[in-house]
């Protein structure tokens, strides 16, 4: 009786992985697709593993996002978008250890598996002529007018349900 109680639970175990997947059963929040891209178990979804490398308005950035970076990667997924600020947010890590600096001499505190060029990203929340930017250096969202650029960076984010 009690080998059949434990052909049961490894059973279960093994739909459990199958059904999970490998990476989020460990545990592992993020992991690298090898493409270009992040997958982001706990939000569902999956990140560009870059921004765009330069100083952008929220205009720019949005049409960056749209008709540019899905032909830097392997992928065809056509549903790329900008982030919101709750999802942005959810990516800092207040950890004082976590980061890198990033290309403009800016720790950021957010995975390394996302290379930010700077550490200030547009999000998809705006307000009339402002959107909103998050801060990766100190963990906090402001607003700027939309045709701003200094250092603004943009970050894909698609839905993968």
């Amino acid at each position: 009786m009690a080998r059949i109680a434990v052909m049961t639970a490894i059973g279960l175990f093994a739909w459990l992985a199958l059904a999970v997947g490998g990476a989020a059963l460990a545990g592992d929040r993020f992991v690298d697709n090898k493409d270009g891209t992040v997958t982001d178990h706990e939000l569902g979804v999956m990140w560009a593993k870059s921004d765009n490398q330069g100083d952008i308005g929220w205009k720019q950035a949005r049409q960056w996002i749209q008709f540019t970076f899905p032909y830097t990667i392997s992928t065809t997924y056509d549903n790329w978008r900008m982030p919101t600020l709750k999802e942005l947010a959810s990516l800092y890590q207040g950890d004082k250890q976590a980061g890198y600096e990033t290309a403009c001499g800016q720790w950021v505190q957010i995975t390394p598996l996302i290379r930010l060029s700077c550490g200030w990203v547009w999000s998809s929340d705006t307000s009339a002529i402002q959107a909103y930017i998050f801060n990766f250096h100190r963990g906090y969202h402001y607003s700027d007018r939309m045709v701003h650029k200094k250092a603004y960076r943009a970050l894909a984010v698609r839905d993968i349900q």
